[in-house]
């Protein structure tokens, strides 16, 4: 059993800072990359970073500049820091990760954080 918790949302005003995190643990072989997504209501869900297992980082246009995702491969852990936040920023953010057991690779979702930025 793998899980994905991601913690470090709320509330901030346009202008502030968040800093995300997501923690995979359970019977883990191996993770590949590993991102943040985001959904707001009416929206489909859409990809916000991704870092690979070396480093290598892809950002949506939208938050170019603006977030730094990071990664430590000893605790399993992604992190996605936000600055200069606006309040179309707002969506509940969700944490992927390719991650292996034994044998099978599989997508792992989180189960969402709210980031609310206020105008």
């Amino acid at each position: 059993q793998v899980q994905l918790v991601e913690s470090g949302g709320g509330l901030v005003q346009a202008g502030g800072s968040l800093r995300l995190s997501c923690a995979a643990s359970g019977s883990i072989a191996s993770i590949s990359a590993m991102g943040w997504y985001r959904q707001s209501p009416g929206k489909q869900r859409e990809l916000v970073a991704v870092i690979t297992t070396g480093g290598a980082t892809n950002y949506a246009d939208s938050v170019k500049g603006r977030f730094t995702i990071s990664r430590d491969n000893a605790k399993n852990t992604v992190y996605l820091q936000m600055n200069s936040l606006k309040p179309e920023d707002t969506a509940v953010y969700y944490c992927n990760a390719e991650i292996r057991v034994l044998l099978v690779r599989s997508n792992y979702w989180g189960q969402g954080t709210q980031v609310t930025v206020s105008s």
